[in-house]
């Protein structure tokens, strides 16, 4: 395992799509969205919620931030632009989503904002980074944060990732004095201000993490200012009792950087280095999504995506992986290793591992670079897989099941269209409603009236509901999403 690879794979882990698959869409008549098909088989019982991806490398119009039902038909999608880390999290004891969207580079790292709605889809917080940053291209950028983390802490603070371009002396690694890499860096940043709580980044603390043993080898024509070599790759922080874990996928660690900024351990996936033993089963390579569950004084369960392979060199099978972190003795053991014999998947990068319950025990893995979710049982077995895309073509950056109750602040879409032998067609849908289960259909005298006449109901039928009608004399109709008995969107009247 213990092997380096040339730069040249850093340019090819985000950098997927221009090109669209053959992937089939969705097509509706009621939003101009074309949302890829979301496949789903289910092998067990599995647990409530919904499917958040941001796929990318379908087409432009298949990028943005999508909630699925987890029988495949689609909830919500957001704006047309490129997203990442899109999932449910708490903010002052509120259920919120949270995604980040801006510019996904080739390097491996992006410039972006962190959205925050509310369960009317009301954007509450837009959550900005402005430091001293440069940047590949050296101009400036509306807001520095990268894609790779924007994780809600619960002192109702954002941690995010973000990479700066700096020249230093790469010789140690076959490199020149003047040469330029990339900075990894960390911030907390305060929801409601979007002050600076507490930054840190690698390059200060080479002593502790040296830039001889990453994992990324200096290859190609890395190093210059365009195309910095990146030597740590910081793809997930976490909050600790005493600091913070940060993921270094270059490093293939897992870092303990205490709050005065210095490291007080290392965890590596690789037999023989770091500072802890680990067993066989816990060995991991390129790894994304490191998340602390259970910390005590004595250990930690420490949960992480084990991507085991990069874009040039197939290693071993992508797992989750959980593992029992001892403290006092330094050591590692595997307590739960996720993969789906009857699937084997070799993710080259990007991920998520999602301890979705601690009461059932239920992980969500997104497969990254491998357009793929899937659900394990408390017994490490598939129930669910989905799939959106072909894989290597398309992408999701991390992929979640999330509980989320939503009634959207826009109001439901209505169409209608005449058809042949006196046949109207009528399509509705409310993008995003999560309560409704009916459709009460009304026609009215003219646009702008109040008395309008019901003609009949009809159950909502997955994101996009149709009805047809013989005989429809009117031409103005209006819909309104309910739940049982219970009004709770009302469409405008509309002409057809």
């Amino acid at each position: 395992m213990a092997r380096r690879f040339l730069a040249t794979c850093t340019t090819l882990l985000l950098s997927l799509g221009a090109v669209a698959d053959n992937w089939p869409f969705v097509t509706l008549a009621t939003a101009p969205f074309v949302p890829p098909e979301l496949h789903v088989t289910k092998s067990g019982e599995t647990d409530p919620g919904y499917i958040f991806i941001g796929p990318r490398g379908n087409q432009d119009q298949g990028t943005a931030a999508l909630i699925y039902s987890d029988d495949g038909h689609l909830v919500y999608q957001g704006p047309t632009e490129v997203a990442a880390n899109f999932k449910v999290q708490k903010l002052f004891n509120e259920d919120v989503i949270t995604f980040w969207a801006g510019n996904m580079m080739k390097l491996g790292f992006g410039y972006g904002t962190v959205h925050i709605l509310d369960n009317t889809y009301q954007e509450i917080y837009t959550v900005r980074l402005q430091d001293n940053f440069v940047s590949p291209e050296g101009d400036h950028q509306e807001s520095y944060i990268d894609l790779h983390e924007s994780h809600i802490t619960t002192r109702n603070t954002l941690l995010v990732t973000a990479y700066n371009v700096t020249q230093h002396d790469l010789t140690s690694i076959g490199g020149k004095p003047d040469d330029y890499m990339l900075d990894g860096m960390f911030y907390e940043i305060d929801i409601a201000t979007n002050e600076i709580v507490f930054s840190w980044n690698a390059l200060n603390h080479l002593d502790e993490i040296p830039l001889e043993k990453s994992k990324q080898g200096l290859g190609g024509d890395f190093g210059t200012h365009e195309k910095p070599w990146d030597a740590y790759h910081i793809n997930s922080v976490n909050l600790l009792d005493d600091g913070y874990i940060i993921s270094l996928r270059h490093y293939w660690s897992g870092i303990h950087v205490r709050n005065d900024g210095s490291v007080a351990w290392q965890l590596s996936g690789e037999k023989g280095a770091g500072d802890f033993e680990i067993d066989d089963n816990a060995i991991f390579s390129w790894q994304h999504d490191i998340r602390i569950y259970n910390q005590t004084s004595e250990g930690m369960v420490l949960n992480l995506f084990n991507n085991a392979n990069t874009p040039t060199d197939e290693v071993a099978p992508t797992t989750g992986l959980s593992l029992g972190v001892d403290l006092v003795n330094r050591k590692v053991s595997a307590l739960r290793v996720l993969s789906d014999d009857g699937d084997v998947i070799h993710s080259v990068s990007q991920g998520s591992f999602q301890l979705m319950s601690e009461q059932t025990n239920h992980v969500f893995l997104g497969y990254g670079s491998i357009a793929k979710v899937k659900e394990y049982d408390a017994n490490n077995n598939q129930v669910l897989s989905a799939q959106f895309g072909e894989d290597n073509a398309v992408a999701s950056y991390r992929g979640y099941k999330c509980q989320w109750k939503a009634t959207p602040f826009w109001k439901p879409a209505l169409v209608a269209q005449r058809a042949p032998d006196d046949l109207t067609r009528v399509w509705m849908s409310w993008n995003g409603a999560t309560e409704y289960d009916n459709w009460a259909i009304y026609s009215a005298p003219s646009l702008d009236s109040d008395d309008t006449k019901f003609l009949k109901t009809v159950e909502r039928a997955g994101f996009e509901t149709r009805v047809d009608f013989t005989g429809l004399k009117s031409s103005f109709l209006q819909v309104v999403a309910r739940k049982g008995d219970i009004p709770l969107g009302t469409s405008e009247i509309i002409t057809f």
